[in-house]
């Protein structure tokens, strides 16, 4: 796959995630050139013109990684916010990074940590705070 499909990333989320990426050394955080490039080509929109299948912080995600076939079922979160029990995935880890923005049956190619490429698909957004009414979470 070669070409990238549209993201879509509210407004708040961008001003939330351009300061945490300010907050981080370099050498802190090995994804972060991947997610800026990631925030500088997506639609920014109001949260309450999201749309209801994209992933937003904080939703929960139905995705799967082809190279091995394994579905997940998780929330992503800010780093602050990430549950040592699971459940959740840090915007900082490159699945989470690669899932931002994302709708519903896209798929998009990420690197992975040490070289090669993820393959990772939306299968379901099962809770989005914005289709919740939930802008200021």
């Amino acid at each position: 796959m070669t070409t990238k499909p549209k993201i879509i990333i509210s407004s708040l989320d961008t001003i939330r995630l351009e300061k945490l990426m300010e907050s981080l050394p370099d050498s802190a955080f090995p994804g972060k050139d991947d997610l800026e490039a990631e925030l500088a080509r997506a639609e920014v929109v109001d949260p309450e013109k999201i749309p209801s299948t994209v992933v937003t912080m904080n939703s929960t995600v139905r995705f799967s990684i082809e190279s091995t076939s394994q579905e997940f079922y998780l929330t992503l979160v800010y780093p602050k916010d990430v549950d040592a029990k699971g459940g959740t995935i840090s915007i900082l880890a490159p699945v989470g990074s690669a899932l931002l923005g994302l709708s519903q049956g896209d798929e998009i190619e990420w690197p992975k940590p040490g070289g090669g490429m993820l393959q990772v698909r939306i299968e379901e957004v099962t809770y989005q705070p914005e289709r919740s009414g939930e802008y200021l979470r």
